[in-house]
């Protein structure tokens, strides 16, 4: 019989080579003969819980009911009960005697009185975690009694177990036993190892062995008892040393008096169940216990309660048990996000709660979650994602970056929403470093290529400051291919006057990358067109990048001349005042469907132009296709009928012919009579080389005085070379008339279809826009 038993209990072994986990230190206190050790799995290391029970007897009566409790711990499962893992029976010869060890592997845990000793929680935190402990020790109760008809018998202190996560668990079913009181024929004792049970927590009936009473009396009388004890023992932080200190209530909450007294009764059947307890109890309702008691059913809650619930949420974990709430809530509230359960509004609260972690905790809490998130398809949760991308994104490993979490991202790039495009954008101001070179210069600097002419202003301005910052982490290559003509030939001709300020403020930045040829060719003479810009803001900012800019080349010729060819090589300066807060200003000026920011310093005087460009399609790309710009104008007239009385007081052709230069490429001048040339544009074969190849474009103008007005000059190589002269378009005309200029468009390739699309309209646009 007793090898039958010993296989039962042993399980797959009976010797201590087959438990398959370490035996670490001891707790200082466990249940009964019992004792309580670390442990850790010697397949991955996980942490458990051993508890062990020894007799030199084979037949000793504590041996026989720690078999019985690993039989109870075994089959009886329930979220408030401890969980069971592994167990088997060893045994040793020790003298003339065999030794007997019966080892109990389960979750790991950490003895009560030890956890609260270790929280040192005081006033409301600790009733209301208290609340949370005894509300679930009583569902366990109410398990037993109500659902398995099971007496646990010594619900006490010592039986209660805390889990990592801070729940309380009973164990300790040595004692346990059916309830037989339906039973009229049984006579003998209910409960079999009662004697284990010591004398202060014994209720009068089974103190007096009264088995009759204790049959009569209901299957929760004798646990509701002990669950009485239970609560004097974490209220007087007292072990109960007899049943006579059960009568001092002192520190027993005044909510949870009078069912502390109802579960105490003399009187067997008048006890309360603890299911009533459960129910009924004020003491129970609680912010925790509300909170927890939530999110446990939170799939069973519709979105209004679960977007109440989740707005107040950041607030209320303010007020509870710290350490509850990064054990217990986080990781609820983290398992709903992954599953789909919690709204969007769950991860300001999730991200809350993070900041409370270690940074090695986060990564192992927090982060994997966040990553799984990005592959969501609710587009709430993708912009709750990137509005807080700041609070965890330097946490991302490139790695995870560059695989995970970009190929997600990108897809905000082409959204049909221009608020999720720009927090999109916004969001690479802190990935973008951790990219592969091959990420940038394979998707993202084409999508922020299509973001530059996009069809929302401050998108456009944003895209231009996002590749200022960002220019450090791309290659020389890149850079040089690249940023030249994202700021010249788009930002400093854009229509929206914060674009072109954020273009000069991106050149000055980044001038460190620009050697003295690419300053004096292909960036001064776009800046200084700058100069008389109808904004003021964009003026000043031209005016100053003119002064920077003419200092390098200046510092350049004087140590050439000193004959210090590496010094002037390496000239370049790498910010200028204003600069050093480009990265603040990108992060701060984002502005959505036409609501300026009020923290934007670029164009605060110029915040209400926004709500009337947001939607314009005019200032969508005019150097990306030239050829469909009077389509634009002509659709968006109304927007920009406010601005056109810029161009009465001073209708100059000289002018009007200058600012209409920034819209297209040019060569160096060369005197036109021609004050006709002034307006025209540039025909569509010429758009397609702007949209193409910018780096031919912009190298005309490296080259010296063309000797011949119909042969402008390129520097570069392979540029596409064109046939009229366009610097006979900006010479200075004698102001004789102000009307034939915009009737009479003629130069060497334009053609009528040209004007009959609005030509006019451009040119005036461009003047009164920029």
């Amino acid at each position: 019989m007793f090898n039958f038993l010993k296989g039962v209990v042993g399980g797959s072994g009976t010797g201590l080579k087959d438990l398959p986990y370490n035996i670490g230190g001891p707790y200082p206190s466990a249940w009964g003969s019992w004792s309580h050790f670390r442990g850790t799995s010697n397949d991955d290391g996980s942490p458990v819980s051993i508890f062990s029970l020894s007799g030199s007897n084979p037949q000793d009566g504590h041996l026989a009911a720690g078999r019985n409790g690993v039989k109870r711990l075994r089959t009886v499962r329930h979220p408030n009960i401890l969980s069971f893992l592994h167990s088997t029976e060893v045994e040793a010869i020790e003298g003339s005697g065999t030794k007997v060890t019966i080892y109990i592997v389960t979750e790991p845990v950490m003895p009560l009185s030890e956890k609260i000793k270790e929280l040192g929680l005081e006033g409301t935190q600790r009733d209301e975690y208290y609340a949370w402990g005894l509300h679930q020790i009583a569902k366990a109760v109410s398990f037993l009694n109500n659902d398995c008809k099971l007496v646990h018998g010594n619900v006490c202190l010592a039986s209660v177990v805390v889990t990592q996560s801070l729940d309380w668990k009973l164990h300790a079913f040595d004692v346990l036993s059916e309830y037989d009181g339906t039973n009229g024929t049984a006579t003998g004792p209910m409960l079999q190892y009662e004697w284990l049970v010591q004398s202060q927590y014994k209720p009068m009936e089974l103190a007096k062995s009264d088995w009759t009473m204790i049959r009569k009396s209901p299957p929760w009388a004798i646990d509701s008892w002990g669950l009485g004890c239970l609560i004097y023992e974490i209220f007087s932080s007292l072990k109960l040393g007899k049943t006579e200190e059960l009568r001092n209530t002192a520190s027993i909450p005044k909510s949870l008096l009078p069912d502390y007294q109802r579960l105490l009764s003399s009187m067997p059947s008048r006890r309360l169940n603890t299911s009533k307890l459960i129910e009924n109890s004020e003491y129970f309702q609680n912010k925790l216990v509300n909170t927890i008691l939530f999110m446990e059913i939170l799939s069973l809650k519709d979105s209004v309660e679960k977007d109440t619930f989740f707005h107040k949420l950041p607030n209320l974990v303010e007020q509870l048990p710290r350490q509850i709430v990064l054990k217990k809530l986080l990781p609820l509230l983290a398992s709903a996000l992954e599953f789909g359960s919690a709204a969007a509004p769950a991860l300001t609260a999730l991200l809350k709660m993070g900041s409370w972690l270690s940074a090695e905790e986060f990564d192992l809490k927090v982060l994997p979650t966040i990553v799984k998130l990005f592959a969501s398809n609710d587009r709430a949760i993708r912009v709750s994602l990137l509005q807080h991308i700041d609070q965890y994104g330097e946490s991302l490993s490139a790695q995870v970056v560059d695989e995970q979490v970009y190929p997600h991202i990108a897809t905000g790039f082409a959204d049909t929403s221009a608020f999720l495009r720009e927090l999109t954008l916004k969001s690479m101001l802190v990935l973008a470093p951790k990219l592969s070179q091959r990420t940038m210069s394979g998707t993202l600097l084409k999508y922020l290529s299509k973001l530059q002419v996009d069809e929302e202003p401050a998108i456009r301005t944003n895209t231009t400051i996002l590749l200022g910052n960002i220019a450090s982490y791309l290659n020389e290559g890149t850079r040089k291919r690249v940023l030249i003509n994202a700021f010249t030939v788009r930002a400093l001709r854009d229509a929206f006057s914060p674009a072109r300020g954020a273009g000069v403020m991106a050149l000055c930045a980044t001038s460190s990358y620009y050697d003295v040829t690419e300053i004096a060719t292909r960036i001064l003479p776009n800046i200084v067109v700058l100069t008389i810009d109808p904004d003021s803001d964009v003026k000043s900012k031209a005016f100053q990048a003119v002064d920077q800019f003419l200092q390098i080349v200046r510092q350049y010729n004087e140590k050439s001349n000193a004959g210090d060819i590496a010094g002037a090589a390496s000239l370049g300066i790498s910010s200028m005042p204003g600069n050093a807060s480009l990265l603040g200003w990108a992060m701060s000026s984002l502005t959505l469907k036409g609501k300026p920011s009020d923290q934007t310093p670029l164009a605060a005087a110029n915040s209400v132009t926004l709500a009337t460009t947001t939607t314009s399609t005019a200032s969508s790309g005019l150097i990306e296709t030239l050829s469909t710009a009077p389509v634009h104008c002509d659709s968006d007239k109304d927007g920009w009928d406010d601005i056109e009385p810029l161009e009465e007081p001073k209708p100059s052709p000289a002018l009007e012919n200058i600012q209409a230069a920034q819209r297209r490429p040019v060569s160096l001048p060369v005197s036109q009579p021609k004050p006709q040339a002034a307006t025209s544009l540039r025909p569509k074969s010429t758009a397609k080389v702007t949209e193409d190849k910018d780096d031919d474009l912009w190298g005309s103008i490296a080259a010296p005085p063309p000797k011949s007005s119909s042969k402008p000059l390129n520097v570069k190589t392979g540029g596409a070379v064109d046939d009229d002269d366009p610097w006979a378009a900006i010479a200075a005309p004698p102001p004789t008339t102000k009307a034939k200029p915009l009737s009479a468009v003629r130069g060497i390739g334009t053609k009528p279809a040209a004007l009959k699309l609005g030509a006019q309209r451009i040119n005036r646009t461009s003047s009164s826009g920029m």
